[in-house]
């Protein structure tokens, strides 16, 4: 099997490697190949490679070992093209990597889609149709196999430069070390990736690290929500970040996430959350009776249908001219949902907008919680927090019924207004689309309430205490800032009762960035969040997302700095608050008093922001309290935590287009 490297007359169109706690990663991205590798260091040593083609990826586990080993990266990997045994190229790097370690004992190898990867990692299983063995062939351990269906696969390979192949395992030679070439590829078919020029416009911030994690993740394709884990389309990832990205990016990768989005929707108008791809797909089709690779598509969040009328709204109404408007929804996009044919984008784009109305009717109809937007049955997940807890149980989120519903609502009502969608509309739409207008004001003046929590000092500050004393934080910035007002929020979402989940939360920031809140409410709700953990959100080392201050323990067991969705940090709920905050200062009429307070906000906003730059473009982080201070944590570092963070994430590049007071455009 011979590998062709890249022309060694050029580097790579992307080549960039970070560390975060554990994980060495490096990145490389050159016409066909694009590739993230990952070293994980520790005592729970890996080699894990994912390709944005097909979401694939291999990786091998090592047993644990006894003591810490650490992985070093000679170079960066670079890009390779190979030939599996029929001929057919595989796309992919070679790299070399030595490690302090006197033996690795293989564990496990896995190659297939990343899912199947993501799934071992977390529960040590994988569908038995794609196991491989392993073969040793003198100083080559290696592993390749064709997709379940016969179609260019995966392949591994390791050739030991500086140790031996012992016994299942590989040892150290007389330097203590071992000495690795890694080979791996993918036979899955190459995304178009988008350069920089085609990608950012001079609006951009000259932030390396941002600008190399998007570069990474966007193709003319789709965009990716983030690597190693989500090399793939997410319908909310893209929607969030193409909104608050739009300052920064060209027209022709806004509107490259749009289409994706738009390919992407069901018969209904539903946005799709998550596509399966590749072995994935084949093998669920098989499993439900199907067959064949078309990618599937999973329905399931609720937020991300009432996101898309909002962000294509402030694109086409807010950022270009009206006939680029009437271009772009006049043009075909092809659809994921029925591959071989195409839409018209308007027509897409009024799908949608129709199945917001309907479900904004009922609620307009006859007020009640039970007509607000609920997860779906069965569900414990349906918004941004998509972890079993995220949401504490909820079952109507605050975000989406008091933010999206009627942001979806005014968009559609603007659109409507501007003649954009005058060729796609009936005249049952004119009707219903007249009315959008009022149905928006109905659910803004009454579903807000409805989340409203308000918990008198006297009663909150023995809570404050209490959960501050068991997290080993200081209570008294916080009771100082909180004084004798009430501790007054929206919560989290509302259990099946309609009684409100009490999580302090960061998706206040939504309301910023997608409303226009009374002066009283901005006032109240602001200081909220702003204020000292555990009386609000905001450490020395950023903006919580969650705070189950009011919660019983066994909630506040859930929201813990271990919980994907608990008392940590997440980089793009920053920069939502920052745009939000932002947005709302660019408000005419606001008391001077508001705006003090605004101001304040974000000026200590930016401050933490500013303190957390090392991990900005990673998904998220936890947080230590050692020495009088908060102290930022690689989330994934600990094996407490029940996940591990992406190095790059889409949604945490968007400080490209938020940026601080000084510094904006």
């Amino acid at each position: 099997m011979a590998a062709a490297p890249g022309p060694a007359q050029r580097a790579p169109e992307l080549a960039y490697q970070l560390t975060e706690g554990q994980n060495l990663n490096a990145f490389v991205r050159d016409g066909k190949v694009a590739a993230h590798l990952l070293l994980r260091s520790g005592t729970d040593p890996r080699i894990l490679i994912a390709f944005p083609a097909g979401n694939s990826g291999v990786g091998l586990w090592f047993d644990r070992t006894a003591a810490p080993v650490a992985w070093r990266l000679e170079g960066a990997p670079q890009p390779v093209t190979l030939a599996d045994g029929r001929g057919r190229p595989l796309y992919g790097i070679r790299a070399v990597a030595t490690v302090t370690a006197p033996r690795l004992a293989v564990k496990q190898a896995v190659l297939s889609n990343v899912r199947f990867l993501r799934d071992y990692q977390a529960v040590g299983k994988f569908p038995a149709e794609i196991a491989v063995p392993m073969r040793v062939e003198g100083d080559r351990i290696s592993y390749a196999r064709d997709r379940v269906d016969g179609a260019p696969g995966y392949r591994l390979e390791l050739r030991v430069i500086e140790g031996r192949i012992d016994k299942g395992g590989i040892a150290a030679g007389a330097s203590g070390r071992i000495r690795l070439e890694i080979v791996a590829a993918s036979g899955d078919t190459p995304l178009t990736g988008l350069t920089l020029p085609e990608l950012l416009n001079d609006h951009a911030a000259d932030d390396p690290a941002a600008r190399n994690a998007l570069h990474f993740l966007s193709y003319r394709e789709k965009f990716l929500a983030g690597s190693w884990r989500f090399n793939t389309y997410f319908g909310r990832d893209t929607l969030m970040s193409v909104r608050l990205l739009m300052p920064a990016l060209q027209p022709a990768a806004i509107e490259a996430g749009l289409g994706a989005v738009l390919a992407r929707l069901n018969e209904a108008g539903e946005v799709a959350h998550e596509e399966g791809l590749s072995e994935f797909a084949i093998l669920d089709r098989r499993q439900h009776g199907g067959s064949g690779d078309a990618p599937t598509l999973d329905y399931a969040m609720i937020d991300d249908d009432f996101m898309l009328a909002p962000v294509a709204a402030h694109y086409l109404l807010d950022r270009v001219r009206p006939d680029a408007a009437s271009t772009f929804l006049a043009g075909n996009v092809p659809s994921e949902t029925k591959p071989g044919s195409s839409e018209r984008a308007g027509t897409a784009m009024v799908r949608n907008l129709r199945f917001v109305l309907a479900q904004a009717r009922p609620f307009a109809e006859a007020p009640g919680v039970a007509r607000l937007v609920a997860l779906k049955p069965g569900r414990t997940a349906g918004q941004w927090r998509d972890s079993g807890d995220g949401i504490g149980g909820g079952r109507y989120p605050y975000d989406v019924n008091a933010v999206f519903v009627p942001a979806a609502l005014d968009a559609a009502a603007r659109l409507f207004r501007a003649g954009l969608l005058d060729p796609y509309l009936t005249a049952d739409d004119r009707a219903a689309f007249g009315r959008a207008d009022a149905i928006a004001g109905l659910w803004r003046s009454r579903v807000p309430g409805l989340f409203r929590v308000s918990v008198p000092a006297a009663r909150a500050v023995p809570m404050i205490r209490t959960y501050a004393a068991g997290l080993g934080v200081p209570a008294q910035p916080a009771l100082a800032a909180l004084g004798k007002t009430p501790l007054t929020f929206h919560a989290i979402a509302l259990d099946a009762a309609g009684a409100p989940v009490p999580i302090l939360n960061s998706d206040e920031g939504f309301a910023l960035l997608f409303g226009d809140p009374a002066p009283a409410d901005l006032d109240i709700f602001v200081d909220a969040i702003m204020r000292p953990f555990p009386a609000g959100l905001m450490t020395d080392i950023g903006l919580l997302v969650a705070n189950p201050v009011l919660a019983d323990p066994a909630m506040q067991a859930r929201f813990t700095p271990s919980a994907y969705h608990g008392t940590v940090v997440w980089s793009w709920q920053q920069a939502l608050l920052a745009a939000g905050i932002e947005r709302q200062l660019a408000r005419s009429g606001l008391p001077a008093a508001t705006r003090g307070r605004l101001r304040q906000a974000q000026a200590r906003l930016w401050r933490a922001i500013s303190a957390t730059r090392a991990l900005q473009s990673s998904e998220l982080w936890s947080w230590a309290y050692e020495g009088g201070r908060y102290r930022m944590v690689p989330f994934g570092a600990g094996r407490q935590d029940v996940d591990e963070s992406n190095a790059a994430q889409l949604w945490s590049t968007v400080y490209l287009a938020v940026r601080p007071p000084a510094a904006a455009p």
